[in-house]
């Protein structure tokens, strides 16, 4: 596979967990008639709660749910790798959720889990945010591959953390479905995107949630899909939508091979040791 057609779906998630349904199965319809054999689904894409212990009351078992049917339908029906953005798994510590990527292939099977790493935290003017309050931090890095791709997985405010994704080896495309808010994704998200897939010179797919919310919350919206020399090749604005391109994955080999950067990294073998002054 030289070319893969891939999507990100972009939401702006209510209340209501059966609206939220009723909207992403349109915007996959609607990327799969793009020609779109992967597609992304952004962080909380079936609950964005009035309050954030909502979440924690539709959390499900891991392989028994309504929302874990759902995305295994999706993935078979449209004969798609689905990357499920993010829903509540249940934690063994009592009102709080693993915030979960599922991955499901075509035939509806879920082929990887990864729960979130890293926990947002911010506090500003008129908004504060602290998923530790109802989010259990997993401890351990995404390993995947399909049909031959490596993938790298991360969720939101785990972009933040570079070593977290040189930490994962090297990778042909980074997934990452996110919430970012629009004061920290007015200020960081495209930066922080762009800087990931040059770093690293692969592809990075990025689905965000995007606009006013119900629960009066703002967020940016902006998914966007990025090349391994960090040329921006779709990106919607903050409407809920679509964006689908075809990804040439010769393009990671010929980025590497004029500037082999991935490969030339001498961090481990680098000593640290205090200044002394002659």
């Amino acid at each position: 596979m030289s070319y893969l057609p891939i999507a990100v779906i972009q939401t702006c998630s209510s209340t209501s967990v059966d609206d939220n349904i009723a909207c992403v199965e349109n915007l996959i319809a609607n990327a799969v008639e793009q020609g779109a054999k992967w597609v992304v689904l952004p962080e909380y894409w079936a609950i964005m709660g009035q309050n954030e212990t909502d979440k924690v009351e539709i959390a499900e078992d891991f392989g028994n749910g309504r929302l874990q049917s759902v995305l295994s339908n999706w993935a078979k029906r449209f004969n798609i790798v689905l990357f499920g953005g993010t829903i509540p798994l249940k934690s063994p510590q009592k009102g709080k959720i693993f915030n979960s990527l599922l991955t499901f292939n075509p035939a509806g099977e879920c082929i990887y889990r990864y729960d979130k790493v890293h926990l947002f935290g911010f506090s500003g003017v008129g908004e504060k945010y602290s998923e530790h309050n109802t989010i259990v931090a997993r401890e351990f890095l995404p390993q995947f591959q399909y049909n031959g791709i490596k993938i790298a997985q991360g969720i939101c405010f785990d972009l933040r953390f570079p070593e977290f994704f040189r930490r994962q080896g090297v990778f042909d495309i980074f997934i990452l479905p996110a919430a970012f808010t629009y004061t920290t994704g007015k200020a960081h998200w495209t930066t922080l995107l762009k800087a990931r897939a040059i770093e690293n010179q692969c592809f990075v797919v990025a689905a965000g949630q995007g606009g006013q919310h119900a629960n009066g919350r703002r967020t940016f919206g902006h998914s966007i899909i990025i090349d391994p020399w960090g040329e921006v090749l779709a990106e919607l604005d903050e409407e809920t939508g679509v964006a689908c391109v075809s990804l040439d994955l010769q393009k990671i080999k010929t980025v590497r091979r004029h500037l082999p950067s991935v490969t030339a990294g001498r961090t481990n073998c680098i000593k640290t040791k205090p200044f002394q002054a002659a």
